[in-house]
Formats: C-alpha cells, sequence, structure tokens
C-alpha cells in the first residue's frame, strides 16, 4: 500500500501538552469563582473547543473565563517538552518522501496558534483544522482534508491518542493508528476500540512508518507494537 496520506491530532500525540490544557482549564474556572476540576473530571469535557467547554461550565462569565484559560494556556506552553523526539523524526521522515501532512485537532483556532508557533510546527502541516465550540467535529474535519487529497480513505492514517480519535478516523474511513506513548495515553481503551495498530513508543511507530514508506513494501498489518500485550 502506498501511504498517500497522514493526519495527526496535536495534545499527547505531538508533544504532550495536556498539563498546559488542564492547568489552563483549572486557572479559568478559579478567576471566576468557578467549581474546581480535577485532571480527570475535566479529560471528559474535551470534544468541543475551549470555547465551548468554558461555555458548557462557567455560562454566566465564560468570556472572561476564556480570556484566562488562552492566558494561562500560553504560559504553561514554557514548561511543556518540545515535539516528541521520534514524532518529530516521523514528521521528517513523512515530509521527506512526499506524504501530505494535516492536523485535525479539537483544540480552538487560537491554542493550537500558540502550540504551533511555540513547537516550530507552523510550516509542518499544508492543512489545519481546529476544534468547534459546538461539539465533536474531527471525523467531518478527517473526511474533508481526504476528499481535498483525492485519495481513497483507507491509504490515509490519523494518528491520535484519545478514544475519540479512533472512533473519529473509523467513522471518517481513514486507518486508526493508536498513539499511546504520552504518560496520560490508556493504551488498553485505545485497544478496546480495535485500531488498525497501537503503538505505546513513539520509537515503535516511527519504525513502522520507515518500513511502510520504504519500496515495495505490502500493505500495514493490523496489529500492535511497542511492547504491549494483547488486549483482554
Amino acid at each position: 500500500m502506498r501511504l498517500a496520506g497522514a493526519i495527526f491530532d496535536l495534545d499527547g500525540t505531538l508533544v504532550d501538552t495536556l498539563p498546559a490544557c488542564y492547568a489552563a482549564f483549572r486557572a479559568a474556572c478559579a478567576g471566576v469563582g468557578g467549581p474546581h476540576y480535577t485532571d480527570a473530571e475535566i479529560r471528559p469535557l474535551f470534544g468541543p473547543s475551549e470555547e465551548g467547554m468554558v461555555q458548557r461550565a462557567l455560562p454566566e462569565r465564560w468570556p472572561e473565563a476564556l480570556a484566562i484559560l488562552l492566558e494561562e494556556y500560553h504560559r504553561q506552553l514554557a514548561h511543556c517538552g518540545g515535539v516528541f523526539p521520534a514524532v518529530a523524526a516521523s514528521l521528517g521522515r513523512l515530509r521527506a518522501s512526499g506524504v501530505p501532512l494535516a492536523l485535525v485537532t479539537g483544540k480552538g483556532p487560537q491554542t493550537t496558534a500558540m502550540s504551533l508557533r511555540h513547537f516550530g510546527l507552523e510550516d509542518v502541516f499544508a492543512t489545519v483544522e481546529t476544534g468547534s465550540p459546538n461539539g465533536i467535529v474531527k471525523a467531518a474535519a478527517i473526511q474533508c482534508i481526504v476528499t481535498a487529497w483525492a485519495v481513497a480513505p483507507d491509504t490515509v492514517i490519523y494518528v491520535g491518542d484519545a478514544v475519540g480519535d479512533m472512533h473519529a478516523s473509523a467513522e471518517a474511513g481513514v486507518r486508526p493508528v493508536a498513539a499511546a506513548w504520552a504518560p496520560s495515553a490508556i493504551a488498553s481503551e485505545l485497544a478496546a476500540t480495535a485500531p488498525h495498530v497501537l503503538f505505546e513508543t513513539a520509537e515503535a511507530f516511527d519504525a513502522w512508518l520507515a518500513g511502510l514508506l520504504s519500496p515495495g513494501a505490502p500493505s500495514p498489518a493490523r496489529r500492535r507494537s511497542g511492547g504491549s500485550t494483547p488486549a483482554r
């Protein structure tokens, strides 16, 4: 199989930015006298963009809360590491092979732009699709990109770290690639969605890509990689 395109999620896939997301949301809530949320309580709120999240959690003061969230997220980026090194290598490998790259994230346009700029990714992706305050739109965004590329969906991969990413990519008809290398990833939950392939290390993902992009490579089989055990 010729890989005709690769689409990536951002948080937890390219960079370990989820701690910054959690801290920014907590700061927004605290800044307007809202409730305190733990990381475990915040994660299920993901889906809509940050604007949608604060609109739902803090409906009376969401514009003020959003401003606080954006300021705190920008500040928190300084405490994040860089792009996962093996993922950076994968992006370079894909670009060198002429594979078109896109980003589909649930983040809003402001935090997406901050992240791409901070991590030096502004010129990596030909297409960037951000989230909506109204809810989850990843499947539709992936479908739009595949249509624009004029390729068969099953020749495109979507790489993401969340169960919702696997569902969205399957709905769009592309191959779901589960990225379980961030500290926040839960490999067993990702495996339960039956992704095309699951990796517990970014290095294993990069090695898989290298094989896939080599001349005469066969169609990638559905499998798990990176030292994981079969799902029960």
